[in-house]
């Protein structure tokens, strides 16, 4: 008995080595860390199980008889993040280059069909040199398994990709499927086609950080949704992330505990919006002093900038919250923030998150390419989203609500469900000055007369109140009391319920 006991742990240590000591010792010498080093941070101490350790290819081809490695290049299994149940796989780049196998693809697959079975998330940390060429399409047809899982998981369980080494080829469309994509700064990237291949049919020198790094993918791809330092700050990030989110969907986000009055006063934001409807101000101010204990994380921080997403909690409680930002185009709506808000609303309704909306916006972003890179299929991608939304929905206006865009931030007619506004608010067509040259075009010729009727059309329209006249604002707040009045309104929306008829699915402009 004693012999097989150690006959065991012998194979358990091989498997555990990967590629070996020299290839482990290349991995760190990039500062990257091991397969199973990447686990350790990223769960609980001592909660990892792990599946299929002694799996390995059954390739005979190119001599691959001679180069079998227990576990075949991925650790699969399951653990906890803060005591809550989740699914994972951890390319090992040390074995094989990560490359993936037929055996590799059926280990994802397994661990994603159980996610799926037991309502559980998957995180999958890919460092991976893409298909197995000596397979040739059996690596393929794996490639393929996993996608379409990651398909029939979508809105079923939250499913997270870490890029942490290379991902190319086919290997990048299963990250591109997942609700969220991480990568680390100088050592992971992202590519359909290298940067040699692009040489030979473009003729394009670019080096593969350029073509397809973090930089490149959380500022103008917006294929990542955050970058960070290291592996160990990437995996710190994202047990903070899942801490936010629900474990599928049909169950609640956690609720967590807090120490932040819901009624408390900031007397600082009776001065954030600035008196010159031209000035900015920073919109990420009003988020923290609405969330418990100052708590944000945002979601493409470096995109479309115009826009802010993320995740805040009130009362303990997940908020998503999308809010334009004065601070960069004064807060137009464009192609970019458009696909950005559309695809984080789309997420939090899947996942029974409740959104709140912080509107200051002077409308779409004018101009030919806007207007030639299809802003109108765009911007109603974002409309799609929230009028589709069925969570309970806030939306608080602070200054600017003006033509379409009014209409398309979570407005009442929308489905929002409760509608605050500022006394600095001003929701109206289009902005006063605008307005009069249009209303008084006869006048043009006469600045005092034109600056006069600007005024009163300022007077007249420039405020909330026509709306909430209407019943289109349910109320008027003070800027102080905005975190008391959001609490509660999402404390009365905690039973909503909305029946929809059925369909198969929608045909969201794409």
């Amino acid at each position: 008995m004693r012999a097989v006991l150690e006959q065991l742990e012998i194979r358990r240590a091989q498997a555990r080595m990967g590629g070996g000591q020299k290839r482990v010792d290349a991995q760190h010498a990039k500062g990257k860390l091991t397969a199973r080093e990447r686990l350790v941070v990223l769960l609980d101490e001592g909660s990892f199980e792990e599946y299929d350790m002694y799996v390995t290819h059954r390739a005979t081809d190119f001599g691959m008889d001679d180069q079998k490695v227990a576990g075949d290049g991925v650790v699969t299994g399951w653990g906890t993040i803060n005591g809550r149940l989740v699914y994972v796989f951890s390319q090992d780049f040390t074995v094989l280059g990560g490359s993936l196998s037929e055996t590799h693809a059926q280990k994802i697959c397994k661990i994603m069909d159980m996610a799926v079975r037991n309502g559980a998330p998957v995180i999958g940390l890919n460092d991976s040199g893409g298909a197995r060429i000596q397979e040739g399409v059996a690596s393929l047809a794996g490639y393929a398994d996993v996608f379409k899982r990651n398909v029939d998981a979508s809105g079923v369980i939250p499913q997270i990709s870490v890029i942490m080494g290379p991902c190319a080829g086919g290997a990048v469309y299963s990250p591109a499927m997942t609700d969220f994509i991480f990568m680390v700064r100088g050592s992971s990237y992202m590519f359909v086609t290298g940067p040699d291949v692009v040489k030979t049919v473009t003729n394009e020198i670019v080096t593969a950080e350029e073509l397809g790094g973090a930089a490149t993918h959380t500022q103008k791809s917006s294929v990542a949704d955050g970058a960070f330092e290291n592996d160990i700050e990437a995996l710190e990030e994202v047990r903070r992330l899942f801490d936010f989110l629900p474990l599928n969907n049909r169950q609640k986000p956690p609720v967590r505990p807090f120490y932040d009055d819901p009624e408390r006063i900031e007397l600082r934001l009776d001065t954030l919006a600035p008196e010159s409807a031209n000035k900015p101000y920073d919109m990420k101010e009003l988020i923290l002093a609405i969330a418990d204990e100052g708590d944000f994380f945002e979601l493409q921080a470096a995109f479309a900038r115009n826009i802010i997403t993320g995740f805040i909690r009130i009362e303990g409680r997940t908020v998503g919250v999308v809010a334009n930002q004065p601070m960069v185009l004064a807060g137009c709506l464009d192609i970019d923030s458009s696909r950005k808000a559309a695809r984080f609303v789309r997420f939090c309704d899947a996942f029974d998150i409740p959104i709140l909306t912080l509107v200051d916006v002077p409308g779409f972003l004018p101009g030919t390419a806007q207007e030639y890179g299809g802003v109108i299929k765009h911007g109603a991608k974002l409309l799609f989203a929230y009028s589709q939304a069925t969570v309970p929905m806030v939306t608080l206006i602070t200054r600017k609500a003006y033509g379409g865009a009014y209409d398309v931030m979570a407005s009442k007619h929308i489905g929002a469900d409760i509608n605050y506004a500022w006394p600095t608010a001003e929701i109206a067509v289009m902005g006063a000055k605008g307005a009069a040259e249009i209303l008084y075009r006869s006048e043009l010729g006469d600045p005092e007369r034109l600056a006069a009727r600007t005024r009163e059309y300022e007077q007249r329209f420039a405020n909330p109140f026509i709306a909430a006249e209407r019943g289109f604002i349910d109320e008027v707040i003070m800027p102080h009391s905005s975190r008391k009045r959001i609490a509660r309104a999402f404390a009365a929306l905690r039973g909503k319920s909305v029946e929809t008829r059925w369909k198969k699915h929608d045909t969201i402009p794409l």
